[in-house]
Protein backbone atom coordinates (compact mmCIF):
# COMPACT_ATOMS: atom_id res chain seq x y z
CA UNK A 1 0.00 0.00 0.00
CA UNK A 2 1.27 3.23 -0.73
CA UNK A 3 2.55 5.35 1.90
CA UNK A 4 -0.11 8.72 2.25
CA UNK A 5 1.47 12.11 2.34
CA UNK A 6 -1.57 14.13 1.50
CA UNK A 7 -3.68 15.42 4.48
CA UNK A 8 -6.82 17.72 4.56
CA UNK A 9 -6.84 19.41 7.80
CA UNK A 10 -9.92 20.38 10.40
CA UNK A 11 -8.67 23.55 12.62
CA UNK A 12 -8.88 24.51 15.87
CA UNK A 13 -11.31 26.82 16.06
CA UNK A 14 -10.72 29.78 19.53
CA UNK A 15 -13.53 31.63 20.53
CA UNK A 16 -12.26 35.30 21.21
CA UNK A 17 -14.02 38.35 22.77
CA UNK A 18 -13.37 40.47 19.28
CA UNK A 19 -14.20 37.74 17.36
CA UNK A 20 -17.13 38.13 14.07
CA UNK A 21 -19.70 36.29 12.50
CA UNK A 22 -17.72 36.46 8.53
CA UNK A 23 -15.02 32.99 9.51
CA UNK A 24 -17.77 31.05 10.22
CA UNK A 25 -20.19 31.66 7.56
CA UNK A 26 -16.82 31.71 5.18
CA UNK A 27 -16.34 28.06 6.26
CA UNK A 28 -20.13 27.44 6.83
CA UNK A 29 -19.97 26.11 10.41
CA UNK A 30 -22.77 26.50 13.26
CA UNK A 31 -21.51 28.32 16.33
CA UNK A 32 -22.91 30.15 19.17
CA UNK A 33 -19.92 32.17 20.23
CA UNK A 34 -17.81 34.72 17.95
CA UNK A 35 -15.40 32.87 16.21
CA UNK A 36 -12.25 35.32 16.51
CA UNK A 37 -9.47 32.34 15.32
CA UNK A 38 -9.42 29.30 13.26
CA UNK A 39 -6.17 27.23 13.64
CA UNK A 40 -5.69 25.52 10.15
CA UNK A 41 -2.17 24.29 10.73
CA UNK A 42 -0.91 23.80 14.29
CA UNK A 43 0.83 21.36 16.40
CA UNK A 44 0.50 23.38 19.61
CA UNK A 45 -1.10 20.94 22.61
CA UNK A 46 -3.01 23.63 22.89
CA UNK A 47 -4.53 23.88 20.23
CA UNK A 48 -3.89 21.49 17.36
CA UNK A 49 -5.57 20.89 14.41
CA UNK A 50 -6.14 17.36 13.00
CA UNK A 51 -6.54 15.58 9.42
CA UNK A 52 -8.76 12.21 9.22
CA UNK A 53 -7.07 8.96 10.05
CA UNK A 54 -4.08 10.30 11.64
CA UNK A 55 -5.65 13.10 14.37
CA UNK A 56 -4.04 15.43 16.46
CA UNK A 57 -1.02 17.13 14.26
CA UNK A 58 0.87 17.43 17.84
CA UNK A 59 0.22 13.42 18.36
CA UNK A 60 2.89 12.87 15.14
CA UNK A 61 4.31 16.15 13.85
CA UNK A 62 7.38 17.47 15.69
CA UNK A 63 8.59 21.32 16.01
CA UNK A 64 11.43 20.57 13.30
CA UNK A 65 8.44 19.46 10.86
CA UNK A 66 6.09 21.40 11.76
CA UNK A 67 7.68 24.83 13.33
CA UNK A 68 5.40 26.87 12.09
CA UNK A 69 1.30 27.93 12.42
CA UNK A 70 -1.19 29.00 10.29
CA UNK A 71 -4.41 30.42 11.08
CA UNK A 72 -7.26 32.66 9.95
CA UNK A 73 -8.17 36.20 12.19
CA UNK A 74 -11.66 37.50 11.46
CA UNK A 75 -12.16 40.83 13.77
CA UNK A 76 -15.09 42.98 15.20
CA UNK A 77 -12.88 44.92 17.30
CA UNK A 78 -9.40 45.83 18.18
CA UNK A 79 -7.26 42.97 19.85
CA UNK A 80 -5.38 44.07 22.24
CA UNK A 81 -1.74 46.09 22.33
CA UNK A 82 0.51 43.41 22.24
CA UNK A 83 4.01 42.14 21.53
CA UNK A 84 5.83 38.71 21.11
CA UNK A 85 9.25 38.18 22.32
CA UNK A 86 12.15 36.88 19.96
CA UNK A 87 13.82 33.76 20.57
CA UNK A 88 16.13 34.26 23.11
CA UNK A 89 14.00 35.61 25.39
CA UNK A 90 11.32 32.98 24.95
CA UNK A 91 13.83 30.47 25.31
CA UNK A 92 15.54 32.03 28.25
CA UNK A 93 12.01 33.08 30.24
CA UNK A 94 9.71 30.54 28.39
CA UNK A 95 11.92 28.06 27.22
CA UNK A 96 10.00 28.26 23.62
CA UNK A 97 10.78 29.75 20.63
CA UNK A 98 9.77 33.37 19.71
CA UNK A 99 6.91 34.57 17.79
CA UNK A 100 7.47 36.10 14.80
CA UNK A 101 4.61 36.22 11.98
CA UNK A 102 3.05 37.81 9.09
CA UNK A 103 -0.67 38.96 7.78
CA UNK A 104 -1.98 38.82 4.43
CA UNK A 105 -5.39 40.89 4.63
CA UNK A 106 -8.60 39.20 2.99
CA UNK A 107 -11.12 41.38 3.87
CA UNK A 108 -11.36 44.89 5.51
CA UNK A 109 -14.05 47.23 6.03
CA UNK A 110 -14.07 50.95 5.65
CA UNK A 111 -11.86 52.67 7.54
CA UNK A 112 -10.38 49.28 8.54
CA UNK A 113 -6.57 49.05 9.95
CA UNK A 114 -3.67 48.04 12.13
CA UNK A 115 -1.92 49.19 14.66
CA UNK A 116 1.94 48.23 13.89
CA UNK A 117 5.04 49.93 15.54
CA UNK A 118 5.71 53.25 17.17
CA UNK A 119 5.45 56.45 15.79
CA UNK A 120 9.08 58.37 15.26
CA UNK A 121 10.51 59.35 19.02
CA UNK A 122 8.55 57.12 21.23
CA UNK A 123 10.82 56.35 23.99
CA UNK A 124 10.65 53.60 26.26
CA UNK A 125 10.25 55.82 29.46
CA UNK A 126 6.92 58.15 28.45
CA UNK A 127 5.75 54.57 26.69
CA UNK A 128 6.10 52.74 30.47
CA UNK A 129 4.61 55.92 32.14
CA UNK A 130 1.66 56.12 30.21
CA UNK A 131 0.59 51.93 30.51
CA UNK A 132 1.23 52.15 34.68
CA UNK A 133 -1.16 55.07 34.35
CA UNK A 134 -3.74 53.12 32.30
CA UNK A 135 -3.98 55.79 29.52
CA UNK A 136 -5.06 55.09 26.31
CA UNK A 137 -1.44 53.86 24.26
CA UNK A 138 -2.62 53.65 20.39
CA UNK A 139 -1.77 57.02 19.78
CA UNK A 140 1.61 56.38 20.63
CA UNK A 141 1.29 53.55 17.71
CA UNK A 142 1.14 53.70 13.76
CA UNK A 143 -1.70 52.98 12.45
CA UNK A 144 -2.32 51.57 8.81
CA UNK A 145 -5.46 51.45 6.97
CA UNK A 146 -5.56 48.08 5.46
CA UNK A 147 -6.96 46.86 1.89
CA UNK A 148 -7.29 42.88 0.79
CA UNK A 149 -3.78 41.99 -0.36
CA UNK A 150 -2.00 44.43 2.10
CA UNK A 151 0.96 41.98 3.34
CA UNK A 152 2.60 43.17 6.70
CA UNK A 153 5.88 41.04 8.59
CA UNK A 154 5.33 41.23 12.30
CA UNK A 155 9.30 40.86 13.83
CA UNK A 156 9.67 39.36 17.36
CA UNK A 157 10.00 42.50 19.72
CA UNK A 158 6.81 45.05 17.22
CA UNK A 159 4.15 46.41 19.34
CA UNK A 160 0.77 45.76 17.71
CA UNK A 161 -2.87 45.67 17.71
CA UNK A 162 -4.85 44.61 14.59
CA UNK A 163 -8.57 46.88 14.26
CA UNK A 164 -11.79 45.84 13.89
CA UNK A 165 -13.32 44.95 10.37
CA UNK A 166 -10.01 42.77 9.41
CA UNK A 167 -10.20 39.37 8.03
CA UNK A 168 -6.33 38.38 7.46
CA UNK A 169 -4.09 35.03 7.46
CA UNK A 170 -1.66 35.08 9.79
CA UNK A 171 1.28 32.63 9.48
CA UNK A 172 3.90 32.63 12.75
CA UNK A 173 6.31 30.77 14.76
CA UNK A 174 4.52 27.69 16.80
CA UNK A 175 4.58 29.52 19.68
CA UNK A 176 1.45 31.06 21.59
CA UNK A 177 3.39 33.48 23.89
CA UNK A 178 1.74 36.63 23.97
CA UNK A 179 2.60 40.31 26.26
CA UNK A 180 -0.54 42.22 26.61
CA UNK A 181 0.20 45.75 26.80
CA UNK A 182 -3.22 47.08 27.12
CA UNK A 183 -6.53 45.91 26.51
CA UNK A 184 -8.87 48.93 25.48
CA UNK A 185 -10.28 49.03 29.17
CA UNK A 186 -12.08 45.88 27.78
CA UNK A 187 -14.33 43.40 30.44
CA UNK A 188 -15.82 40.64 29.69
CA UNK A 189 -19.65 39.51 30.63
CA UNK A 190 -18.65 39.03 34.02
CA UNK A 191 -16.81 42.35 34.57
CA UNK A 192 -13.34 40.47 34.44
CA UNK A 193 -10.50 42.24 32.37
CA UNK A 194 -8.07 40.14 30.46
CA UNK A 195 -4.48 39.45 32.25
CA UNK A 196 -1.98 41.77 31.45
CA UNK A 197 2.11 40.91 31.06
CA UNK A 198 3.34 44.69 31.51
CA UNK A 199 7.00 43.69 32.83
CA UNK A 200 7.53 41.20 30.55
CA UNK A 201 6.56 43.82 27.81
CA UNK A 202 8.93 46.00 28.64
CA UNK A 203 11.33 43.60 28.58
CA UNK A 204 11.61 42.92 24.94
CA UNK A 205 9.49 46.05 22.88
CA UNK A 206 11.71 47.28 20.23
CA UNK A 207 11.47 51.60 20.02
CA UNK A 208 14.59 51.90 17.75
CA UNK A 209 12.66 54.30 14.95
CA UNK A 210 14.75 51.89 12.60
CA UNK A 211 12.84 48.98 12.97
CA UNK A 212 9.35 50.45 13.37
CA UNK A 213 8.61 51.58 10.14
CA UNK A 214 6.82 50.32 7.10
CA UNK A 215 10.10 49.03 5.63
CA UNK A 216 11.15 47.44 8.54
CA UNK A 217 7.56 45.61 8.09
CA UNK A 218 8.29 44.38 4.58
CA UNK A 219 4.73 45.94 3.18
CA UNK A 220 3.67 44.74 -0.25
CA UNK A 221 -0.02 45.35 -1.77
CA UNK A 222 -0.77 41.83 -3.87
CA UNK A 223 -3.72 42.16 -6.68
CA UNK A 224 -5.89 38.87 -5.75
CA UNK A 225 -7.29 39.69 -9.46
CA UNK A 226 -4.63 39.39 -11.47
CA UNK A 227 -2.48 36.19 -12.58
CA UNK A 228 0.97 36.43 -10.25
CA UNK A 229 3.32 34.16 -8.04
CA UNK A 230 5.14 36.33 -5.12
CA UNK A 231 7.50 35.15 -2.29
CA UNK A 232 6.12 37.28 0.38
CA UNK A 233 8.56 35.95 3.18
CA UNK A 234 11.37 34.20 4.08
CA UNK A 235 11.74 32.99 7.80
CA UNK A 236 13.99 30.48 9.88
CA UNK A 237 10.81 28.80 10.41
CA UNK A 238 8.71 29.37 7.51
CA UNK A 239 8.70 30.59 3.78
CA UNK A 240 5.00 31.83 2.26
CA UNK A 241 4.38 32.56 -1.34
CA UNK A 242 1.07 33.46 -2.76
CA UNK A 243 -0.58 32.54 -5.93
CA UNK A 244 -2.92 33.78 -8.09
CA UNK A 245 -3.48 31.33 -11.10
CA UNK A 246 -6.51 29.91 -12.72
CA UNK A 247 -3.76 27.08 -14.47
CA UNK A 248 -2.23 24.19 -12.87
CA UNK A 249 0.37 25.59 -10.06
CA UNK A 250 3.60 22.84 -9.55
CA UNK A 251 5.69 23.14 -6.09
CA UNK A 252 8.34 20.55 -5.92
CA UNK A 253 9.67 20.55 -1.77
CA UNK A 254 13.10 20.74 -1.23
CA UNK A 255 14.88 17.40 -0.11
CA UNK A 256 16.74 19.08 2.33
CA UNK A 257 13.86 20.21 4.57
CA UNK A 258 12.32 18.40 7.13
CA UNK A 259 9.53 20.86 7.03
CA UNK A 260 5.88 19.79 6.37
CA UNK A 261 4.48 21.77 3.50
CA UNK A 262 1.10 24.07 3.86
CA UNK A 263 -1.37 24.99 1.47
CA UNK A 264 -4.02 27.61 2.32
CA UNK A 265 -6.75 27.98 0.13
CA UNK A 266 -9.38 31.42 -0.34
CA UNK A 267 -11.48 32.05 -2.58
CA UNK A 268 -12.30 29.19 -4.95
CA UNK A 269 -12.18 25.46 -4.98
CA UNK A 270 -8.66 23.81 -5.76
CA UNK A 271 -7.64 20.36 -6.55
CA UNK A 272 -4.45 18.91 -4.91
CA UNK A 273 -2.57 16.19 -6.17
CA UNK A 274 0.62 14.49 -4.94
CA UNK A 275 2.05 11.42 -6.96
CA UNK A 276 -1.06 9.39 -6.98
CA UNK A 277 -3.14 11.38 -4.22
CA UNK A 278 -5.27 13.96 -4.71
CA UNK A 279 -7.82 15.93 -2.37
CA UNK A 280 -10.63 18.16 -3.30
CA UNK A 281 -10.03 22.06 -0.90
CA UNK A 282 -12.50 24.22 -0.35
CA UNK A 283 -12.60 27.54 -0.31
CA UNK A 284 -10.88 28.82 3.34
CA UNK A 285 -9.88 24.83 3.70
CA UNK A 286 -6.20 23.70 4.08
CA UNK A 287 -4.22 21.06 3.84
CA UNK A 288 -0.53 19.80 4.39
CA UNK A 289 2.10 17.17 2.43
CA UNK A 290 4.66 15.54 4.37
CA UNK A 291 5.84 14.07 1.27
CA UNK A 292 9.26 15.13 -1.18
CA UNK A 293 7.28 14.58 -4.64
CA UNK A 294 6.12 17.56 -6.49
CA UNK A 295 2.77 18.83 -5.62
CA UNK A 296 -0.06 19.67 -8.13
CA UNK A 297 -2.26 22.33 -7.56
CA UNK A 298 -5.40 22.86 -9.71
CA UNK A 299 -7.97 25.89 -10.13
CA UNK A 300 -11.30 24.91 -11.36
CA UNK A 301 -10.77 25.78 -15.25
CA UNK A 302 -10.70 28.86 -15.88
CA UNK A 303 -11.03 30.64 -12.77
CA UNK A 304 -9.04 32.70 -10.96
CA UNK A 305 -8.17 31.42 -7.73
CA UNK A 306 -6.02 32.52 -4.49
CA UNK A 307 -3.89 30.44 -2.11
CA UNK A 308 -0.62 30.35 -0.11
CA UNK A 309 1.92 27.88 0.72
CA UNK A 310 3.91 27.60 3.69
CA UNK A 311 7.39 25.65 3.82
Amino acid sequence: MEKKTLYSLEPYFVEKIWGAKRLKDLKNIEMKELLGESWEVSNLKEGSSSCEGRGELSSWLTKKELPYLVKFLDTSDYLSVQVHPDDQYAQKVEKSSGKSECWLILEAEKDAGIYLGFKEDVNKEEFEKAIKEGRDVSHFLNFFPVKPGDFFFVPSKTVHAIGKGVLLCEVQQSSGITYRVWDWNRVDSSGNSRELHIDKALDVLEFDSVKNCLAYFKYQSCNFSVTQEMDLLKHHDFNVSLISSDKAFEFSPLESSERVISIINFNQPLKVAQETQALDLAPYQSCLSTGKEKIIIEPKKGVLSCFIVVY
